[in-house]
């Protein structure tokens, strides 16, 4: 039974969606994989091919979705997006995505992304102030946590990808 990743932008306009195979669940959250080939959408653009294969943690606190990229091209070990709290329905994980993203290259250097989209959208689409308040509170906890190491971004999601990727 594969699962729907659906983030979509404020006011409910479409963004990412994709499957996964749940994996399983820990004290961090749930944890779902994606095989290298799998298509991913962006809003209604034509998919593109997934060239890696990846984990995803939907954290059991937190409003983040942070994933975990397979060897591959990319230079980009953990990938999150900062969003509103996700949601679970059955076979589907929603959320909306906030603009700004924390990643952490393959050689530890931490970046946040997108900040000149946030402010952007703050005034386009009216961003309440709590929203703001979060997305920002949340975008300094990560880069925190990266930075340290702290889990579930020491070795729990490490771990989930190697398993992942060696059950191929």
């Amino acid at each position: 039974m594969s699962t729907e990743i659906r983030f979509t932008k404020w006011g409910g306009r479409r963004h990412w969606r994709y499957p996964m195979q749940p994996l399983g669940e820990d004290r961090h959250g749930r944890w779902f994989g994606a095989r290298a080939g799998i298509l991913l959408r962006r809003g209604f653009e034509e998919p593109i091919v997934q060239p890696h294969d990846f984990v995803v943690l939907v954290p059991a606190d937190g409003c983040w979705i942070a994933r975990w990229n397979g060897p591959g091209e990319s230079d980009i070990s953990i990938y999150v997006d900062v969003t509103s709290k996700p949601t679970f329905q059955p076979g589907v994980v929603s959320a909306v995505d906030l603009d700004l993203d924390v990643v952490q290259h393959r050689d530890g250097t931490v970046r946040v992304l997108d900040e000149d989209e946030f402010a952007e959208h703050q005034v386009r689409y009216h961003y309440p102030a709590a929203v703001v308040a979060q997305a920002q509170a949340t975008t300094d906890d990560l880069v925190a946590r990266l930075t340290a190491g702290a889990e579930p971004f020491g070795k729990a999601g490490s771990a989930w990808l190697q398993r992942f990727v060696e059950n191929g």
